[in-house]
């Protein structure tokens, strides 16, 4: 049960609503990181769930895009969301942008550092594509922490 309000465990936009302002701007935020981005959704798929993982967010963890049959995403694909660096179902694309996001999420400051890394990341990705990446992950991180610490529908799964 969460510290903070008297709702539901499964009710995140009843606890969204105690703060309007700021509940609608990461509502607004997070309309546009699911539906005006630029990456395409498989790689957005294991950027976010390498973000679930490192937040350990049971919410994060639950959620599915149900539009992602379409682009190969199913139950198998997210199995092996800790598998990023070896599962050979990820493309190259899609392991350099869990590795950013779980860097981001566990050691950001060596992640800013690594030359290597970023020269591997231009190799697939837009500058615009990149801080797409990381805006995104700035939303699943910084919610999906909010959601772990207060407690807030770590038992219910989400359909997007």
């Amino acid at each position: 049960m969460s510290p903070v309000g008297s709702f539901s465990d499964h009710d995140v936009a009843g606890w969204l609503s105690i703060s309007p302002e700021l509940g609608g701007a990461l509502g607004a935020f997070t309309a546009a990181v699911f539906n005006r981005n630029g990456l395409p959704l498989r790689v957005g798929e294991t950027a976010r769930m390498a973000v679930a993982e490192a937040n350990e967010c049971a919410v994060c963890l639950g959620t599915r895009d149900r539009s992602g049959a379409d682009a190969g995403i199913d139950e198998h694909f997210y199995d092996h969301v800790l598998e990023w660096e070896s599962w050979p179902g990820y493309s190259a694309e899609e392991r350099t942008a869990a590795e950013f996001a779980h860097r981001f999420a566990t050691d950001h400051t060596a992640l800013r550092e690594d030359e290597d890394f970023w020269a591997r990341c231009h190799e697939h990705f837009t500058d615009e594509i990149l801080t797409d990446l990381a805006l995104s992950c700035a939303l699943w991180l910084g919610t999906g922490r909010v959601l772990r610490v207060l407690d807030i529908g770590q038992t219910c799964k989400l359909t997007l």
